[in-house]
């Protein structure tokens, strides 16, 4: 077909791209049926709506004709929505990877008819430069080789597929000891940045899974040097123009090492997974520029990414007007107009300058005013605030990506259910529970979970990711809740990854089910990327399974998965944050019951204490006073004290004496 097909797609990235004169395809069954007839290669272009580079080499190549016609003749040209397909883009950048190049999006790769990989990069100049080829020269000498030297092409997928099968094939360590975690942890420390926080220098991204994990060894051995690096890194961040300090919420990461310059584009899972890191660290700091980030970072959540039906949209692009950052940025002379009297005092705080900032523009920021001043001048930021975000709602907005992503809401809705409990917020709570019964009942089809959802579309296979978070999701509803039917649904996707993804023939979970296939290859590890690795998920999941349900058969798969990826720590650990983290968890979980009806005041005020401890791993109970814990949680047979509610803290197998003062359970909970 001689025609560009992509307006029969769902995903707006995809969408972006249906006037291109390239003739392009979505990936599916017909798409590679159609190469091999043709008996041309497949160029796949792996992008995202909110990806800048992707933007500019669309429209230095894609719109281009000359450029078009060139793909249109060599190639079969297939569009690929990474977030849609996070599997795809998994193999196809780790097949970048193997072809000694630094991967990220767009993703250019060069496909046999069987869509096997052969040679790849990422963004191509319309004209040398960057000491890049032209993209029109990297397609005639791709498709001459292609031609002209097949036995070089299959040399190079015959080494990538040996390659790719390789990598999901582990030895078995012997597990993570506390010993190697303090390693770990030291290691990790000596990566932060002492001056501006976060890991290493320019571009810098959040890492919350590692920051997590120098909170965790601050929790674990008392050691301030940990509590420091994470306190100096959340601090910068919310001081920094990484931060929207007029609508809340974090960019991806940022282009210095000073957190200034954001890539001004939002996701959904980072503004998740830092909301869990700023909740727990506000519960041992009690900082005010903590909880003022989660309070503004949760309000754009629920005032701008609530998609219709209730769950989360996926992005917010960084272009607006064809301009990266244009809806963000500020110069002095508008904020002079806007602001007249209040405009000195804002302009120090938030680094208004004539010449800007950033390309003679300013970014806001508090880099050098992180901490609240009087009351008197905190009014006067708060007006200045508000009337510029009023201003700003009159520009051209940047697109939003409303496809409705089933990892990135489990992500979400885990963040919201717990951040609601410490800060007793009903309407976050009801945010969580709405955007769960979403992607529960619409993105379900035949019991299985599919991976997104737009236009009333629910589409693509659910990969691992989706199950592990949205078990995560709903253990962490369970826990505010106490109720039985989130335990039961996270019960239930464990039962379809233990069908379809586990390995039955090793251990651990693929990222793709046994009847996924339009795969060149089942991937398996535990590595992090953007979002946590799906099997480091999942023995938080499957520990706190066994923990509320005391069902042996889930603690034993998670220390199977557990065992299989130790062997990957001393080679390198940097990615394996998550996986480190959830197998401290495992080795000695701690588990608080509380014994009380949930109305019951003293109850309550027990709960209530709970909250005000910085626990990022232990598991919840509230149990009725006529209910018994599982036969097999260490508090088993344990119930209220001459009829008042009581608490029971369990580290392993051992449980405290029955607490009924809450001061006295907070002091239980904080002994090392």
């Amino acid at each position: 077909m001689s025609q560009n097909l992509l307006s029969q797609e769902t995903s707006p990235y995809l969408l972006q791209h249906a006037g291109n004169p390239v003739h392009w395809r979505g990936w599916n069954d017909a798409m590679l049926a159609e190469a091999a007839s043709a008996g041309k290669p497949i160029l796949l272009s792996v992008g995202y709506a909110a990806c800048h580079w992707c933007h500019v080499m669309a429209h230095e190549s894609f719109e281009d004709e000359a450029t078009a016609a060139v793909m249109n003749e060599l190639f079969v040209n297939v569009k690929v929505d990474r977030e849609e397909r996070p599997d795809l883009d998994s193999i196809y950048q780790t097949a970048l990877a193997l072809l000694g190049e630094q991967g990220g999006w767009p993703l250019t790769m060069f496909l046999t008819p069987k869509g096997e990989p052969f040679w790849g990069g990422t963004y191509f100049p319309n004209a040398p430069r960057f000491g890049r080829p032209a993209f029109k020269e990297v397609l005639q000498g791709i498709a001459n080789t292609y031609r002209q030297d097949p036995g070089k092409i299959a040399q190079n997928v015959a080494a990538i597929r040996d390659a790719l099968n390789k990598l999901s094939q582990h030895a078995p360590g012997t597990g993570i000891t506390p010993e190697l975690m303090d390693q770990m942890a030291q290691r990790l420390r000596g990566e932060i940045d002492p001056i501006n926080g976060g890991i290493g220098g320019a571009p810098k991204f959040p890492q919350p899974s590692i920051l997590g994990l120098l909170w965790r060894a601050w929790l674990r051995s008392g050691d301030h040097a940990y509590r420091h690096a994470v306190i100096l890194t959340l601090t910068a961040m919310s001081g920094g123009g990484i931060y929207d300090h007029l609508g809340g919420g974090f960019a991806r990461y940022s282009t210095d090492e000073r957190w200034l310059v954001p890539h001004f584009e939002k996701m959904l899972y980072d503004n998740a997974q830092l909301i869990d890191l700023l909740t727990m660290t506000w519960q041992e700091t009690r900082d005010p520029l903590f909880s003022t980030r989660l309070l503004e970072t949760i309000g754009w959540v629920l005032r701008e990414m609530v998609a219709p039906g209730h769950g989360f949209s996926s992005t917010i692009d960084a272009d607006s007007e064809g301009h990266e950052g244009k809806f963000y940025v500020w110069t002095e002379a508008e904020i002079d107009a806007l602001l007249g009297a209040d405009a000195p005092a804002f302009k120090t705080f938030y680094d208004v300058t004539a010449d800007g900032n950033w390309e003679g523009a300013t970014i806001l920021n508090r880099r050098a005013h992180t901490a609240e001043p009087d009351e008197a001048t905190s009014a006067l930021l708060a007006r200045g605030r508000k009337a510029l975000f009023e201003a700003r709602a009159k520009r051209v907005k940047p697109g939003l990506d409303d496809k409705v992503l089933a990892d990135w809401n489990g992500l979400m809705i885990a963040a919201l259910a717990r951040t609601a409990t410490v800060f007793q917020r009903e309407d976050w709570l009801g945010a969580a529970r709405r955007a769960f019964a979403f992607v529960a009942g619409t993105m379900t089809k035949g019991g299985r979970l599919r991976h997104s959802f737009r236009d009333g579309k629910p589409a693509h296979p659910a990969t691992l990711d989706d199950y592990a978070n949205m078990a995560r999701a709903a253990l962490a509803l369970h826990e505010a809740t106490s109720e039985k039917e989130f335990l039961a649904q996270a019960k239930a996707w464990v039962a379809v990854l233990d069908k379809h993804y586990w390995d039955a023939a090793g251990a651990g979970y693929f990222l793709t089910a046994d009847d996924t296939s339009d795969v060149i290859v089942r991937t398996k590890n535990a590595s992090d990327n953007a979002v946590p690795s799906g099997n480091g998920t999942m023995v938080a999941v499957l520990a706190r399974l066994f923990c509320l349900t005391g069902e042996e058969p889930y603690r034993a798969r998670a220390e199977a998965i557990m065992l299989l990826f130790s062997g990957q720590v001393a080679r390198n650990f940097f990615p394996l944050a998550t996986l480190l983290n959830n197998a401290a968890m495992l080795r000695e979980p701690m588990q608080v019951a509380v014994v009380g009806a949930r109305d019951d005041a003293g109850a309550q005020a027990l709960w209530h204490a709970l909250n005000g401890v910085s626990l990022p791993d232990a598991v919840f109970m509230q149990i009725a006073p006529d209910a018994k814990l599982p036969p097999g949680h260490p508090a088993h047979g344990k119930g209220l004290v001459d009829g008042k509610p009581a608490a029971y803290v369990c580290r392993g197998p051992a449980c405290s004496l029955p607490l009924t003062d809450p001061e006295a359970l907070k002091a239980a909970l904080q002994k090392k």
